[in-house]
């Protein structure tokens, strides 16, 4: 019961998300995928939820009374807004919901739940929104993790190994190549 309250809680966190609680529970313990998969979509609709629910007041009241968080807060929505308000504008509730299924690094939904608070959507269309991103990207991550392990199972880890690596060099060169073009 433990290894489960764990993966619970890694898909809880801001930055690990889904991205850490589902290799963690299926790779590290060895713990039954769907079991894993489930843990992890409620784990990380808690703090959307949350956020979703408490981040206007929790952010004014903390304005008010301390100039740290103030200007930590207006940093934050300034950058959030420039980032994101255009497609969240064009593709409203499709698309937070895709941002939100896409894993990877500052997406997700605790980032999706700062964009939904920004752009003013309501609470049940935003967490309908992220809650179906966080659903899809669950199946994404669960997905990649069985594959890893099936192929380190039959093929070894030399070969995951190399495949990760050529992944990893593939997205860095479409992302540099991006920035190349536009730049």
């Amino acid at each position: 019961m433990w290894h489960e309250l764990q993966v619970f809680l890694l898909a809880m966190t801001p930055v690990g998300e889904l991205r850490v609680a589902i290799p963690v529970g299926v790779g590290v313990y060895h713990l039954n995928w769907f079991l894993v998969f489930l843990l992890g979509v409620l784990g990380n609709l808690v703090p959307v939820a949350l956020l979703l629910l408490f981040f206007n007041p929790a952010s004014k009241y903390l304005s008010k009374k301390f100039r740290f968080f103030k200007d930590f807060f207006i940093w934050l929505f300034e950058h959030t807004k420039k980032r994101h308000q255009k497609a969240i504008n064009e593709y409203g509730w499709w698309g937070l919901m895709v941002f939100v299924a896409i894993p990877l690094p500052m997406t997700g939904g605790w980032t999706g739940s700062l964009i939904a608070f920004m752009m003013g959507m309501k609470f049940k269309r935003a967490f309908s929104a992220i809650g179906v991103g966080v659903v899809v990207a669950g199946l994404i991550v669960t997905l990649v993790v069985k594959t890893g392990l099936v192929i380190e199972q039959y093929l070894g880890w030399q070969v995951l190994t190399l495949i990760l690596l050529l992944a990893s060099l593939a997205w860095i060169f479409s992302k540099s190549f991006k920035y190349q073009k536009n730049g």
